[in-house]
């Protein structure tokens, strides 16, 4: 269950995490003809909303209660409420789909829109996006989130909720080793041999079984040192000087000690055992951190700074879940009015501390709700800014081979285990990974 509030899993992609070639193979024999819907208001039938448990147990009886209150105007259809459990959630909505049963509006895997707008089922936002101008929602978004969003065709969604992947430290931790929060690589270095001395680790993450965090770390290196694993072209191209140095840079930190030697097999929940335990002094995850390592140490975690490379750059990793519109609607119009309804009126969500993922508006992050934690307005301040996508550093824009390539895949688990185990070397690790990747293309 993603939650800015606990869990470091999230359903960031769609086929890529659960079951991707089966049903990417269903949606390939579906003929985008027949989508039905389109057009203006006036449709009887109403325009199902589907949404995901995003948050705790408060988050989807405040999003139907904030779904059903919408009242649309004259001839355009009403809104219905439904909650898709993550579980086969990936099967739920091909399937209906490809019936022409599904959402008119719906969110799901954050790259669930561009898969299913290569089989010509997404609505495009961009009429959408355009009425914002007049409303001011365009420029209530966070710099650059929308571009995320925009592909050759259109922009096939509209950012929801920001799933990050950031730098977290146990204050007490480094107090006792005699840290400070480090700035750059070197520094970061310096204050893992200090943690080392007092018997914790500075490179605390993990990439077991379900756990995809590890990689994403990777990944998050090699954008903070200029790198990446797609070129402009959309290709994978992760045998570059800058991943290599920032392969290195790992590895150097494992072959010192300062990895948890088990790291290759921590699961979630191993992983926040190890925060709880006061072993990790510095690591890796997501905004929810402290939600999940409960007890004594929770107060003791805080977001740390950026790091800047050796090349003189910062860089971190992110996943712009969305709300996407279909094709099968019974008004277009009543998807687009719904869609305004509701990010006018959705700040519930976070105000009321759902557990939903970081906000994609400025005007929520605004609120003084918000604002009363001080690890997601640091996220939002200092790391928002130098976020990429996992298409960096070709682009910042996701693409639909994202999922069923790099987005908890073989490759990419096989690839981070192995620099966790630190029996490689960079470049070796990154050409296998480079071949796994472009023959998850073929």
């Amino acid at each position: 269950m993603p939650s800015q509030n606990g869990a470091s899993f999230t359903r960031r992609g769609f086929f890529g995490v659960a079951g991707g070639v089966s049903v990417a193979a269903i949606l390939a024999a579906c003929s985008p003809s027949g989508a039905g819907g389109g057009g203006g208001g006036g449709s009887s039938k109403p325009l199902k909303f589907w949404n995901m448990p995003w948050g705790g147990t408060k988050f989807n009886p405040t999003d139907k209660k904030i779904t059903l209150a919408y009242k649309p105007k004259s001839g355009l259809p009403a809104a219905t409420y439904q909650e898709i459990q993550w579980a086969n959630f990936t099967q739920t909505f091909s399937s209906a789909i490809a019936s022409n049963t599904g959402p008119a509006v719906s969110s799901g895997g954050g790259t669930q829109a561009f898969q299913f707008a290569a089989q010509g089922k997404i609505a495009y936002a961009d009429h959408l996006i355009k009425s914002w101008e007049s409303n001011g929602l365009k420029d209530d978004f966070l710099d650059g989130l929308l571009d995320t969003m925009k592909t050759d065709k259109g922009y096939a969604a509209v950012p929801y909720n920001l799933d990050v992947r950031v730098a977290w430290y146990n204050k007490a931790l480094m107090q006792q080793a005699g840290a400070d929060v480090p700035t750059t690589w070197d520094e970061y270095k310096a204050v893992c041999a200090k943690l080392k001395k007092i018997g914790v680790y500075g490179f605390g993450l993990g990439s077991g079984a379900g756990s995809f965090t590890g990689s994403h770390i990777m990944t998050a290196f090699m954008i903070n040192n200029g790198g990446g694993l797609f070129n402009k072209k959309q290709e994978p191209d992760a045998v570059t000087d800058e991943n290599i140095e920032a392969i290195e840079f790992i590895l150097e930190l494992v072959k010192n000690g300062y990895s948890d030697p088990a790291a290759a097999t921590y699961t979630s929940d191993n992983v926040q055992a190890q925060w709880k335990a006061k072993r990790f002094g510095y690591g890796w995850d997501g905004a929810g951190l402290p939600a999940g390592a409960v007890g004594d140490v929770a107060s003791d975690l805080v977001v740390a700074d950026p790091l800047t490379s050796p090349s003189g750059k910062k860089g971190g990793l992110y996943f712009p879940n969305n709300i996407m519109m279909y094709t099968n609607t019974p008004s277009q119009e009543g998807s687009e009015a719904f869609v305004t309804y509701y990010y006018k009126n959705m700040k519930e969500l976070w105000t009321e501390n759902t557990g939903i993922g970081l906000p994609p508006l400025k005007s929520i992050a605004d609120t003084d709700e918000f604002k009363s934690n001080a690890n997601n307005v640091k996220i939002l301040n200092d790391w928002n800014p130098i976020f990429k996508t996992w298409a960096a550093p070709g682009g910042n824009g996701l693409f639909a081979n994202i999922a069923n390539t790099v987005d908890g895949t073989q490759p990419m688990l096989n690839f981070t285990q192995a620099i966790l185990g630190g029996k490689t070397d960079a470049k070796s690790a990154l050409t296998t990974l480079q071949s796994g990747i472009e023959g998850l293309m073929k």
